[in-house]
């Protein structure tokens, strides 16, 4: 047996083919060569005209009843899918303000970073304007520290890179 949601959903998927195939070629030759044959059957004296026109007429206001009713069901259901869009793309919207911010605060932490990389180059000269009097092992500590300050240089420099780029997909994001 079928749950009353099984139900539904064939009398939905039903009206869904209804509706698509009143829209169609085949029912618009259909739909002609019925109201023809109907107007022929009192011209060939097969019915009366008046017979004719009373059946024609409950027929046609029978099917336009059921039409107005189906067309109603694919209007809901569209109107239905439109708001479950507008949800995703709200959900998306503040997705991308949340990446925003933090792209941002990360280019905050990269200046910071930058900064103190400066400073720490710059005591590294005072360094080596007072090296003279300093011994061998000082020298090479000093030679390390320059190597690993040029080595985070060259890493912020990638993460300044990735950012740009992610930057740059999140614009593309906002205009689609």
């Amino acid at each position: 047996m079928k749950t009353p949601h099984e139900k539904i959903e064939f009398l939905e998927k039903l009206a869904d083919g209804i509706t698509s195939w009143i829209g169609s070629i085949p029912s618009l030759i259909l739909h002609t060569l019925f109201f023809i044959t109907a107007f022929l059957l009192p011209a060939l004296g097969i019915i009366d005209f008046d017979k004719m026109l009373l059946v024609l007429t409950t027929v046609l206001s029978l099917e336009a009843i059921y039409l107005s009713i189906l067309i109603q069901m694919s209007v809901n259901k569209s109107h239905e899918k439109i708001e479950d869009i507008q949800e995703d793309i709200e959900d998306i919207q503040e997705d991308i303000e949340e990446i925003s911010e933090d792209i941002e605060e990360i280019s905050e932490d990269i200046e910071e970073i930058s900064e103190d990389i400066e400073d720490i180059q710059e005591d590294i000269e005072e360094i080596n304007e007072d090296e003279d009097d300093e011994d061998h092992n000082e020298r090479a500590k000093n030679v390390i520290l320059k190597s690993n300050v040029s080595s985070n240089k060259n890493e912020i420099k990638a993460l300044k890179d990735k950012i740009a780029e992610l930057q740059n997909k999140i614009d593309e994001l906002r205009k689609d």
